[in-house]
């Protein structure tokens, strides 16, 4: 079964500073069918313009992944950790028992454009981590880069959960087969341009839910990119 979810479907909230786009329940918006998929929580797709961000804030027990799309994201936690986020790069923060931190758009001019990715760790009260590595485009280009999962092989950031996160460049009429593992669930988030995904047609902002099926058969319609979420 694949359930579409449309871009222009998704939760909205426009804040001067920050235009945010919620894929699943968050904040002030509220929907019940739509709270997450399996143990994936939170995609917010996020605009912060130039010297806008969030303040000092508070997170616990959830596996949080920034990734961002254009422009630099800065970032300041209270495990000492101090750091810019560019595009290519993928930032994982494990709360666990609790962690403080902050988030500025590093540009003076620009906006920052970035995912947001909150995921349920498999346990609470973990001791709070930090990782950030760079994934050349080269490594994702016309194939699956593992960026993110539980025993951090193939350099990949490590993320407490059993969840494997993937990148995926296509070019036009690229195409790239994805084989879903047995008893595991995919979601699908759209970063950039447009493809096919068995026949459906998705547009960047789209995600797509996948349960009981066994191959998904990509196929970008121009320049794209995509996250692929391994899920339990």
């Amino acid at each position: 079964m694949i359930t579409l979810r449309k871009a222009l479907d998704r939760g909205h909230a426009e804040h001067g500073w920050l235009d945010s786009y919620h894929t699943f329940s968050f904040a002030n918006y509220h929907d019940p069918n739509h709270m997450g998929f399996r143990d994936l929580r939170v995609i917010n797709e996020d605009r912060v313009e130039a010297d806008g961000g969030f303040p000092k804030h508070p997170h616990e027990n959830m596996e949080i992944i920034t990734y961002v799309l254009e422009g630099a994201l800065e970032h300041q936690d209270s495990m000492g950790n101090q750091s810019i986020i560019r595009p290519g790069e993928v930032q994982i923060m494990s709360a666990g028992t609790g962690i403080t931190h902050s988030e500025f758009n590093h540009s003076k001019t620009a906006p920052v454009h970035l995912l947001q990715i909150w995921i349920l760790p498999g346990k609470k009260a973990l001791k709070p981590s930090y990782d950030q590595k760079v994934f050349a485009d080269n490594k994702k280009q016309g194939r699956l880069c593992l960026v993110a999962s539980p025993d951090g092989r193939e350099s990949s950031v490590t993320i407490h959960q059993d969840v494997n996160l993937y990148l995926c460049a296509l070019n036009k009429d690229q195409k790239v087969q994805y084989e879903i593992p047995k008893n595991r669930h995919t979601w699908i988030q759209v970063t950039r341009g447009s493809l096919t995904c068995n026949d459906l047609n998705l547009q960047q902002g789209d995600g797509v839910s996948v349960s009981e099926e066994k191959i998904l058969k990509l196929n970008g319609k121009e320049a794209a990119e995509i996250l692929i979420f391994d899920l339990n």
